[in-house]
């Protein structure tokens, strides 16, 4: 791994990290513990409409892209510190009757050459860019955690390339509460120092063998690229423009999902008109990977009007 990836320990021992590791985390239960016992006198956060604007760099569409199968097109679109090999668990599934497009987005794994920005805007540019130069004229989107907010960006930005959008386990907007402003504070702080083990370590439900391989997935990244992605998705701030999403959509969210709570897919679900929202009763944010049978089921219905 180069140096500045997500499994370099750098010039800190590893019981440094771990005690690192220790501090943020406490520091990060503390706040989260502070803000359930008196959350209930503490008013939610103003809605903020502001969106920094970030220059764009001319869109491209040399992201790398893993593809696999024949059909429809079916855009999936991968959350942040991962990659499209994400979504292996369900693109055996799809690959047999669509054309499955995996790209890692600018700034992610194999395209970490790629310069900045890594903003959610220029993120959709790239992928709009990439689709025109595969010929397709519309595509199936499916963006999953970060990748929901992508897939968001690109329906609102462009609107023709857009089939159907399914929007999984994300959110308008992020730091809506005191609760998720205190985590928009500590978590860039998580991605400059944490080993990808321990990030992976986080999520629910996983065994054994799928938390190696989102281990590798993770380790993938760089941190410095990683750090300004999150920084970014931090200002992400959707909500006033959901009514102009006009294509049908499926919202998907976990019934235990922490890092992404089920009120941000109702939120979506009732501003998007015609949304329909399916909820995951058992899953976490890694239920593409400890419930992929329901997810796969709840796309395909909605993909074949069921």
């Amino acid at each position: 791994m180069g140096q500045g990836g997500i499994t370099s320990i750098e010039h800190h021992s590893i019981s440094k990290t771990n005690c690192l590791f220790l501090i943020l985390r406490n520091y990060y239960l503390t706040c989260v513990r502070l803000t359930c016992y008196i959350g209930k006198s503490i008013p939610p956060m103003p809605v903020n409409c502001f969106s920094p604007m970030h220059p764009l760099t001319p869109a491209t569409s040399d992201l790398f892209l893993a593809e696999q199968g024949e059909g429809p097109a079916l855009l999936l679109i991968h959350g942040l510190l991962m990659g499209g090999a994400m979504f292996r668990p369900v693109c055996e599934h799809w690959r047999t009757h669509y054309r499955v497009l995996m790209p890692d987005l600018r700034g992610y794994a194999h395209s970490k050459h790629l310069p900045p920005p890594y903003t959610v805007a220029q993120h959709a540019a790239d992928l709009a860019a990439l689709l025109q130069r595969l010929g397709l004229q519309r595509a199936v989107v499916l963006g999953y955690s970060q990748g929901g907010t992508v897939a968001q960006q690109l329906t609102l930005d462009y609107p023709d390339l857009m089939e159907r959008l399914i929007l999984a386990c994300t959110f308008a907007y992020n730091r809506a509460t005191w609760r998720e402003q205190l985590e928009g504070v500590v978590m860039p702080w998580l991605v400059r120092w944490l080993r990808a083990r321990q990030i992976v370590g986080m999520m629910t439900g996983l065994t054994r063998t799928q938390m190696h391989e989102l281990e590798a997935i993770v380790a993938s990244n760089e941190r410095p690229q990683m750090v300004a992605a999150t920084r970014a998705l931090l200002a992400f701030d959707s909500r006033p423009r959901l009514s102009e999403i006009v294509c049908p959509t499926l919202v998907i969210t976990g019934g235990r999902d922490q890092a992404v709570p089920p009120h941000h897919g109702q939120q979506l679900a009732s501003s998007i008109p015609g949304a329909v929202l399916t909820v995951i009763k058992q899953g976490s944010h890694a239920l593409l990977w400890t419930h992929a049978d329901e997810f796969v089921q709840a796309v395909d219905a909605f993909l074949h009007g069921v």
